[in-house]
């Protein structure tokens, strides 16, 4: 299940944006038994895909859109097809892709 896995630190979060996300459980004697957060990560695997460069995973140096990069662009259909290319290239398949201005975008896609 690629939309499950350890959680990041989302906007919703307290701490550090995009760090792990943490909460740490101890038993009566008070040793820790679990602290990293598990969990639905199919929307934080989207952002990242859309944050990240190529070349910036080391595992995977061809992965990311670079969605940042779009504020200096106004290719707005050179992003949609990063996008569906990148997206695919991790097993989501896309089925709403609204970027049509820098206003309002919504991807809605899943894992196949």
């Amino acid at each position: 299940m690629k939309d499950y896995a350890i959680q990041i630190v989302d906007s919703e979060d307290d701490g550090v944006l995009m760090d792990l996300k943490i909460d740490v459980v101890k038993d009566a004697t008070g040793l820790i038994t679990s602290g990293l957060v598990v969990g639905n990560t199919l929307q934080q695997n989207k952002a990242l895909l859309l944050l990240i460069h190529p070349n910036d995973l080391k595992d995977n140096p061809t992965i990311g859109v670079g969605i940042e990069d779009l504020l200096l662009s106004s290719d707005l259909l050179e992003y949609r097809h990063k996008i569906r290319e990148q997206f695919a290239r991790d097993g989501l398949k896309i089925t709403k892709l609204d970027l049509y201005s820098l206003d309002k975008i919504n991807i809605e896609a899943h894992y196949e």
